[in-house]
């Protein structure tokens, strides 16, 4: 399970330090991906396996489902960290989450994300301002 919020920097390859708590986790390769929100996606080869089976049952003649894969699938990748839990970003994942020098790596349960430092920030305060009304709604549904 990956939890919590860390700060790291890109260095000049593109390449982010895995927080040390993810890195037992990872093993020996992560699937890096295009995520929601103009972040990153990365999952364990365990979990990606099980979201991409979620996937390949999605309606092929539904737009929004072959959207949604291509999103997914299309613009994955498969990276193994070095012996210092580096792993190198993609250039064009890079350019999709607007990367500059600082991101953040969040532990989201079962995935990482990583984010552009300020999207991360605008983000969290719009989260955190509307949090009532986000837990109000989670209610309705039983959570």
């Amino acid at each position: 399970m990956f939890i919590g919020e860390y700060k790291h920097n890109l260095d000049s390859k593109g390449r982010i330090a895995l927080p040390v708590k993810f890195r037992q986790e990872i093993g020996s390769s992560v699937i890096i991906t295009k995520g929601l929100d103009r972040c990153l996606f990365a999952f364990t080869s365990k979990d990606w396996e099980i979201l991409a089976q979620k996937l390949v049952k999605l309606p092929l003649v539904q737009s929004n489902s072959r959207a949604f894969v291509r999103l997914m699938v299309a613009g994955a990748m498969s990276v193994e960290p070095d012996k210092q839990g580096r792993i190198l970003i993609p250039d064009y994942l890079r350019q999709y989450a607007d990367f500059k020098k600082e991101v953040v790596v969040a532990g989201v349960y079962n995935r990482i994300e990583i984010w552009n430092n300020d999207t991360w920030n605008d983000y969290k305060s719009k989260t955190e301002a509307s949090s009532d009304e986000i837990a109000e709604k989670l209610g309705e549904l039983g959570i």
